[in-house]
C-alpha cells in the first residue's frame, strides 16, 4: 500500500513539474540575445528594493524603497525625505510608485501609492495619496483613494501610476490574492485599474458611475497584478502589463470599462500545476496585445522617446524580475514584432524610466539605480 501511495505521489509531482516546465507558446516571437553597445553607470547604490522613480524640474531624482523610505538623489548624494506615511510592509506591499503631476512646476503635487493599514480590519491594502515636497519633507499630504478591505495576505498590491493627455490619473491595484472574488466584481476593490481627477474626485464619465454599489473609480477590471503602466507617447493610450500566474504575463491597452479576464480567461496555470481556467479567449474579454509564456515577472515599463537610443526609440522597455534582464519589446503600431535582451543577468529589475536628460535609468534590487549610457 505504501509503495502504491509513493508511486501515485511521485506521478502527481512529476505531472506538476512537467506541466510547469512544458509551457510553450505557439508561434512566439523569440527573444534575441543582447548586443552590448552601452555601459552602465551607478547613480545611487545600496537601495534594497527600489520601486518607483521620478525627477523634479531641477534634475533631482526621487526613488521609493519598498520598506518605506523615499530617497532624494542629487549630485550623487542620497538623502531620506522626512514625513513619509507609514507603510504596511508585508510581502509585496510597501512604498510603491511615485509620479509628478504633469503641471508640477506650477502646482507642486507629487503622487504616491503604498500599502496602508488605514481602515478597518487587520492587514492592509493599496492607497493613493498626493503631497508636496518642502525642505526635504512631505507636506500637504492628501488621501485620494484607499482600497478595501484590508487583508493580511502579502501578495498583489500593484501598483503603478500614470497620467493621460487629458490630465486624468490612472493607478493599479492587484487583486490581493483573492482572485476568485475581487477582479470580476465591480462592487469590490482589487484587480482593477482606476481613473481619477487629479484631486481624487471621480470623473463623471467613468464607466461604472451610477451603477448600484459599484466602485465608481474603476476604469477597467479583470486584472491580476499590474506592476507596469505608461502612456503611449504617440496615441496617448494608457498601456499596462501585469503578472500572470505560472505563465501568461500580459501587455494590455487599457480601455474604458473593459474586462481583461482574470481569472475567467488566462494563458497560465496555477503554481501547483493545476488549471485555473481552460479559456484562453472569451466574448466580452479584452485580449492582450502580447503575453509571455513562460512568465518573465514584468515590473516597470517605459516607452523610449529619446534620440540617445536610435535602435530603441519608439519601442517599449520592460523589466524582468524572474530572468533578471531588461526586455526591449519592439513595436509596429500596437503590434509586438520583436524582443531583445538588455542588461542580461543584471539582477531583479524592478523599474525602468527615461530621465529628463534622455537617458534610460533602471532600478535593480540590492544594487540601486543604474544609468544606461550608449557607446
Amino acid at each position: 500500500m505504501k509503495k502504491k501511495i509513493t508511486l501515485v505521489t511521485l506521478s502527481i509531482l512529476s505531472s506538476i513539474f512537467f506541466s510547469c516546465e512544458a509551457q510553450v507558446k505557439p508561434n512566439d516571437i523569440s527573444i534575441q540575445e543582447e548586443v552590448k553597445n552601452y555601459t552602465l553607470e551607478t547613480v545611487a547604490s545600496d537601495i534594497a528594493i527600489p520601486w518607483g522613480m521620478t525627477w523634479l524640474p531641477d534634475g533631482t531624482m526621487l526613488v521609493t524603497e519598498k520598506s518605506g523610505v523615499l530617497y532624494q538623489i542629487k549630485n550623487g548624494t542620497k538623502t531620506e525625505i522626512k514625513n513619509v506615511p507609514k507603510v504596511y510592509s508585508r510581502g509585496q506591499g510597501g512604498l510603491l510608485d511615485i509620479v509628478l503631476h504633469p503641471n508640477y512646476a506650477k502646482n507642486g503635487w507629487l503622487y504616491m501609492t503604498y500599502s496602508s493599514s488605514e481602515g478597518e480590519g487587520e492587514g492592509g491594502n493599496t492607497k493613493l495619496i498626493r503631497a508636496k515636497l518642502l525642505d526635504g519633507s512631505l507636506t500637504h499630504i492628501e488621501s485620494l483613494y484607499k482600497a478595501t478591505p484590508n487583508t493580511t495576505k502579502g501578495q498583489h498590491f500593484g501598483s503603478r501610476i500614470a497620467f493621460d493627455n487629458d490630465g486624468y490619473l490612472y493607478f493599479s491595484a492587484g487583486e490581493r490574492g483573492n482572485h476568485f472574488v475581487n477582479p470580476q466584481d465591480i462592487k469590490r476593490d482589487g484587480g482593477k485599474i482606476y481613473r481619477l481627477n487629479d484631486d481624487g474626485t471621480i470623473p463623471k464619465d467613468n464607466p461604472f458611475v451610477g451603477q448600484p454599489e459599484a466602485k465608481e473609480a474603476i476604469y477597467s477590471n479583470g486584472h491580476r497584478n499590474p506592476q507596469g503602466m505608461a502612456k503611449n507617447p504617440i496615441t496617448g493610450a494608457i498601456w499596462a502589463h501585469e503578472h500572470g500566474p505560472q505563465g501568461g504575463d500580459e501587455i494590455n491597452i487599457i480601455k474604458k470599462g473593459a474586462n481583461y479576464g482574470w481569472p475567467v480567461v488566462t494563458y497560465g496555470i496555477d503554481y501547483d500545476g493545476t488549471t485555473i481556467s481552460t479559456e484562453k479567449e472569451k466574448p466580452g474579454i479584452e485580449k492582450p496585445i502580447y503575453y509571455w509564456l513562460p512568465s518573465i515577472a514584468p515590473s516597470g515599463m517605459v516607452f523610449v522617446t529619446s534620440d540617445r537610443y536610435p535602435n530603441w526609440k519608439g519601442h517599449l522597455l520592460v523589466g524582468s524580475l524572474k530572468f533578471q534582464y531588461l526586455e526591449l519589446v519592439k513595436l509596429k503600431g500596437d503590434e509586438v514584432i520583436g524582443r531583445q535582451k538588455i542588461a542580461t543577468d543584471i539582477g531583479r529589475l524592478r523599474n525602468v524610466a527615461q530621465g529628463p536628460d534622455g537617458y534610460i535609468y533602471i532600478a535593480v534590487e540590492g544594487k540601486g539605480i543604474l544609468k544606461i549610457i550608449p557607446n
